[in-house]
């Protein structure tokens, strides 16, 4: 019985209301300048959202229902632009970067070449521990520490 008498008062409290036609071009023309958003329009003049996107549909010539639209915030397009231009710095960098380890690649086999010596690093070659001795090959961590 509540139920019944809630969903009355609630028909009594919603009013039929009639918008004109330039009443309507006007909301949906300030929509499309970004002066007031669909939830304001609601807000203000009690219309749900989907009779004011029905609005759009009708009087916009930018936004049509078979159509999709993407809208980006200002602040969005800042960001992206501002991200273009970093990956743009950030290959600038890299180019010329690879221009140097070419550039020093071509300089050690010059020097090889003229010097008759390796500068190279070779896969197969025995690391260095820092004892001095080159030619033998000992694992790094080989001591161990007694705490004297």
């Amino acid at each position: 019985m509540a139920k019944r008498k809630n969903l009355n008062d609630e028909r009594k409290q919603r009013q039929i209301r009639y918008f004109s036609d330039s009443f309507k071009r006007d909301k949906v023309r300030d929509y499309e300048r970004n002066v007031v958003t669909i939830a304001e329009l609601s807000r203000e003049y009690h219309v749900t959202r989907s009779a004011i996107y029905k609005w759009i549909y009708k009087y916009s010539n930018q936004y049509k229902r078979e159509e999709r639209q993407i809208v980006e915030k200002k602040s969005d397009t800042r960001k992206i632009n501002a991200l273009e231009e970093k990956v743009k710095e950030l290959e600038q960098i890299v180019g010329q970067k690879q221009i140097q380890v070419d550039f020093y690649a071509k300089m050690i086999e010059i020097a090889e070449d003229e010097f008759d010596i390796k500068i190279k690093k070779k896969s197969s070659s025995t690391r260095f521990d820092g004892s001095g001795k080159t030619g033998e090959s000992t694992p790094l961590c080989s001591t161990r520490f007694t705490g004297a």
